[in-house]
């Protein structure tokens, strides 16, 4: 026989377990509905209006796993301390951001220019959509805020170089037409991006992880707003979980967007911008909260530290999928495009030049991300 008390602990361990876990079971049953559907929900079949409908479905159960891997994030950030939890909450990211653009490269219906549109994307909503809200909403809370200067300047040393080893250079040379790689260059950016970044990793876990934390943290609060923390391996898998839905529903989301834009006459590239925006949502809220916590350091390690990893991991991984395919892979942007990064590297330069920040840099971040919207519109 089963002893009651323990009956009672495994059925509200497991009622607990599946109220916590719900944004993720949502989202797995949406992805499944959608895939039992099959062509019965395409967006050419069932028209405009329903198309918008699901849109609307698709989006809100993707901000609710959002939320859920935010919830994860936190409590792993409590159980390890940084800069570990937010290395994990970004390299899970960046890993299903990568494994997205893969996916979609192997299924045949990429353009040469996808992985380049989706890292441009995703730097510039990093650097300047989430930094800029980031520095704004802690500016105005708090005034001036720190963070540990050594820190920073070891994303930008990493970043800078990475950035235009891996997007400007393939544009200027003329060993290889337009943007694209000759196969020296190629082999070259793989081992670049790899090295550099494996060094980066170095540095921040193992020999200089000090410098990536909080500089007025006194390593007791660690506390993230009542947050119910359990073990390491559940919020990991917590973690996974809930991430995996989102990545699963942005291609579903694509065809939404896409057919919608289409229908508007808006521009094709706003699509790619939408699921950028869509994929890096956990990362964004989750720096956006320690910001208003006055935790400038955790936000800035979330926001650089993504942009890093998305050129250091994303471009050794189309550039292997290319060899190996024979796809045709264009990495160097365009001029105007060009102008944008520089000016964005240029401001985070100065930006994170200095011990405190306030809402004024912010603002200048915001105004450069309104700059590179209005361009996808206005070049498109």
């Amino acid at each position: 026989m089963v002893c009651p008390d323990c009956f009672h602990f495994l059925s509200g361990f497991f009622v607990t377990s599946l109220k916590s876990e719900l944004p993720s079971f949502t989202g797995f049953a949406v992805f499944a509905a959608f895939t039992f559907a099959g062509d019965a929900l395409k967006p050419e079949t069932i028209g405009i209006v329903p198309s918008l409908l699901l849109l609307a479905v698709i989006f809100v159960t993707v901000m609710w796993c959002a939320f859920s891997v935010v919830r994860h994030a936190e409590c792993l950030a409590t159980l390890l301390g940084e800069p570990f939890g937010t290395l994990i909450l970004t390299l899970a990211v960046i890993g299903i951001e990568v494994a997205l653009i893969v996916a979609i490269m192997l299924s045949g219906d990429a353009i040469p220019t996808m992985a380049r549109n989706t890292m441009f994307s995703v730097v510039m909503i990093v650097l300047n959509g989430l930094v800029g809200l980031c520095l704004l909403a802690g500016g105005l809370r708090h005034k001036n805020q720190t963070y540990n200067l050594q820190g920073a300047n070891a994303f930008l040393s990493v970043l800078v170089p990475l950035a235009i080893f891996a997007l400007v250079l393939p544009r200027i040379t003329h060993s290889a037409p337009g943007g694209e790689l000759s196969p020296l260059q190629s082999a070259f950016d793989v081992v670049m991006c790899l090295l550099l970044y494996g060094v980066f990793l170095a540095i921040q876990t193992v020999t200089h992880s000090d410098i990536f934390r909080q500089p007025d943290d006194d390593g007791h609060d660690e506390g993230h707003h009542g947050v119910v923390v359990r073990s390491m391996p559940f919020h990991i898998i917590g973690l996974f979980g809930a991430l995996l839905p989102i990545i699963l529903l942005s291609k579903k989301l694509a065809l939404y967007v896409e057919f919608g834009i289409e229908g508007l006459g808006a521009p094709l590239a706003l699509s790619g911008f939408i699921v950028a925006a869509l994929v890096l949502m956990p990362e964004g809220l989750s720096a956006l909260q320690a910001a208003r916590d006055n935790k400038l350091q955790r936000a800035v390690n979330i926001c650089l530290g993504s942009a890093v990893a998305t050129i250091g991991l994303t471009v050794p991984a189309v550039l292997l999928v290319s060899w190996v395919t024979g796809l045709k892979i264009e990495l160097g942007l365009e001029p105007a495009d060009i102008i944008m990064l520089v000016l964005t590297l240029f401001i985070s330069l100065l930006t994170f030049g200095s011990r405190a920040t306030n809402y004024l840099q912010g603002a200048v971040h915001l105004a450069l991300f309104a700059a590179y919207v209005m361009m996808i519109f206005d070049l498109s």
